[in-house]
């Protein structure tokens, strides 16, 4: 499955600072638990990544 690939899966996502000072991005669904920490830093660039996809969606829309 790639970016482009759309898919039925609903999943909830959940994004917060955890008790030792990580951020976390948890996503749970059907078969799915995910939980990933990142330290501050590595999620300022996901969150610059997530706002660069934004501006060019944007555009293409």
């Amino acid at each position: 499955m790639g970016i482009n690939s759309e898919s039925d899966i609903q999943a909830n996502l959940q994004i917060g600072p955890t008790d030792q000072g990580m951020v976390r991005i948890y996503v749970e669904g059907k078969g799915i638990d995910l939980p990933m920490d990142f330290d501050p830093e590595e999620a300022e660039e996901i969150a610059e990544e997530i706002l660069a996809a934004v501006a060019a969606a944007r555009i293409i829309k």
